[in-house]
C-alpha cells in the first residue's frame, strides 16, 4: 500500500523578532517630575529604534538628570565644560558571560537643556525627548556623526525611526518644505 505524500508549497518563514533591549530608567533629578510621560516616551523610542537597527540583544540605562550633572560628565569624558542635551556611553565589554545579558551602555539626558531646546524649536517636549533617546541609542549601536556622510546616514535613520513614532523630522525647520 502506497502512502500519499502531500507536498506543500514552501512558506517563507517570518523574520524572527529580536527582543527589545532591557531598559532601566533612572531619574536623578526632581525636575523630571514635570514630565510625567517621559518614561513612556523613552520606552517607546528605544523599542522602536531597536526594531529598526541591527544590534545585539542586551540592556541599557537611561539616566534623567540636570544640566549641572551632565556638564560634569561632558567635562570629565569629553573635555567640554558645558551642559549638553544627551550623552551616550557605549559599553566596552568584550562580551557577556553565558546566561547574562550584554550591556549596551548608558544614555544620559539633561532636563533643562532638553526643555530649553524644545521651547526654542517650538516642538513638544515629548518629541524632542524621543529624538534624543533615539539619537543616544544609535550611538550605542555604533552610529556616529563625526563625518558628513555618517551624519547624513544617522539623520536619515533617526528621521525614519521618529516617523514610526509620529514625530516630525527634527532636521526640517518649520516653514520649509
Amino acid at each position: 500500500m502506497k502512502s500519499a505524500v502531500r507536498t506543500h508549497p514552501m512558506r517563507p518563514r517570518a523574520p524572527r523578532r529580536r527582543a527589545p533591549p532591557s531598559l532601566d530608567i533612572v531619574v536623578e533629578s526632581p525636575l523630571w517630575k514635570a514630565q510625567r510621560s517621559a518614561k513612556g516616551v523613552l520606552r517607546r523610542a528605544i523599542v522602536t529604534a531597536a526594531s529598526m537597527v541591527p544590534t545585539r540583544a542586551g540592556e541599557l540605562a537611561i539616566v534623567l538628570t540636570d544640566d549641572s550633572a551632565i556638564r560634569a560628565l561632558n567635562r570629565d569624558w569629553r573635555s567640554k565644560d558645558t551642559a549638553t542635551n544627551v550623552l551616550s556611553f557605549p559599553a566596552k565589554e568584550p562580551g557577556a558571560a553565558r546566561g547574562t545579558p550584554c550591556l549596551l551602555g548608558d544614555i544620559v539626558i539633561a532636563y533643562e537643556t532638553t526643555e530649553r531646546e524644545a521651547r526654542a524649536e517650538h516642538k513638544p517636549f515629548a518629541h524632542h525627548l524621543a529624538h534624543l533617546a533615539v539619537h543616544g541609542f544609535l550611538h550605542l549601536a555604533g552610529y556616529d556623526h563625526a563625518a558628513d556622510e555618517e551624519a547624513d546616514a544617522m539623520e536619515r535613520l533617526e528621521t525614519a525611526i521618529l516617523a514610526r513614532l509620529d514625530v516630525p523630522s527634527p532636521y526640517i525647520t518649520r516653514g520649509s518644505s
